[in-house]
């Protein structure tokens, strides 16, 4: 079974910055695809950033491409979301993802049997 725990949301004003990080155990890290999604109030999960088991094909949502940036380091079993630029429409819990089913990453939520409990991102204006 697979554990994912999230870390680094919190407050943060307009166009700052922050650094998500979630740590996998127990499984083969390496050969996950791993993804980010969030959840706003009042609103259905949506697909931030994914990346393939070895880290070479990314994809993300057209709300973040040029501001987020999804990256692995399987000898450490962790995935980040580095997040620049934000706005208060990015405010949200993010949660991580993995997928034993595949080595790409999918935007869609049921291709990723494993969840973190996820971690709050608010940002001020």
């Amino acid at each position: 079974q697979v554990q994912l725990v999230e870390s680094g949301g919190g407050l943060v004003q307009a166009g700052g910055s922050l650094r998500l990080s979630c740590a996998a155990s127990g499984g083969t890290f390496s050969s996950y695809a791993m993804g980010w999604f969030r959840q706003a109030p009042g609103k259905e999960r949506e697909f931030v950033a994914a990346i393939s088991s070895n880290g070479g094909i990314k994809s993300y949502a057209d709300s973040v491409k040029g501001r987020f940036t999804i990256s692995r380091d399987n000898a450490k079993n962790t995935v980040y979301l580095q997040m620049n630029n934000l706005t208060p429409e990015d405010t949200a819990i993010y949660y991580c993802a993995a997928s034993d089913r595949y080595t790409s990453g999918r935007t869609y939520s049921h291709a990723y049997p494993y969840w973190g409990q996820g971690t709050q991102v608010t940002v001020s204006s």
